[in-house]
């Protein structure tokens, strides 16, 4: 697999997103996968709001999620099916703005593989709107998959057996957090302006329906829920 991070002219909120794309890249093969930003994608759709002051991103956040409870440090919230610190809401290179998630990332993903499959004249293409997060019981950030269209979110192995014959029977991979963790540690988190990368020889199904709730797991079934009192 082969990760190409592409450095781009600063994006502007509004700006047309295909055009910027088709813009900073001359061409896409079939089988490529187009890993993109969630900024921009949110940005395009004009997903920002003005601070005013602190008790506006308060409300914002809690607007933006279905669970929201205030920690030391940060909000927990779960948005759009997803556990994450203040509703994804980020003030980083937003030009003195603050920058909501996506409306509906699957959705922005559909658009972005039609329009672009078009233009370029491919079938197969994995487009993957990408996040960053915090994991719990763990520093840092990594890249998230905040949605995607064009291929497989998951591989189930179940069944298979392992090297001593054993089979399978709970694990299945995800496919879209690992290529999105993959794409962000390449287009980087800072001044980098990369905020597009094309991965290929990826190893994906590619397909043309997807389903939106296949990595999801309800609160009440997660295997972390009771630390997490949800």
């Amino acid at each position: 697999m082969k990760i190409s991070p592409i450095r781009t002219r600063i994006f502007r909120e509004s700006d047309d997103l295909t055009a910027f794309i088709t813009a900073h890249i001359p061409s896409l093969q079939d089988g490529d996968v187009l890993a993109v930003t969630s900024k921009i994608v949110a940005l395009s759709e004009g997903r920002t709001a003005v601070l005013n002051n602190p008790s506006t991103k308060d409300a914002l956040i809690r607007e933006e999620s279905t669970f929201a409870l205030p920690t030391r440090h940060v909000w927990l919230t779960i948005t759009n099916g997803m556990l994450m610190p203040n509703a994804g809401i980020d003030e980083s290179n937003a030009d003195g703005k603050l920058i909501l998630l996506p409306r509906d990332s699957f959705r922005s993903a559909r658009v972005l593989r039609r329009r672009l499959g078009r233009h370029f004249g491919i079938r197969h293409l994995g487009i993957l709107i990408t996040d960053s997060r915090t994991l719990p019981m763990r520093s840092c950030v990594t890249g998230v998959a905040l949605g995607y269209a064009g291929f497989r979110g998951l591989r189930d192995e179940r069944g298979k057996q392992d090297i001593f014959g054993r089979r399978f029977v709970y694990t299945r991979v995800n496919v879209a957090d690992g290529l999105a963790a993959a794409a962000v540690l390449t287009m980087g988190e800072t001044h980098e302006r990369c905020p597009l990368a094309i991965i290929e020889d990826a190893n994906v199904a590619f397909q043309n329906r997807i389903h939106k709730d296949e990595l999801a797991i309800p609160a009440e079934e997660d295997m972390y829920a009771p630390i997490l009192d949800i």
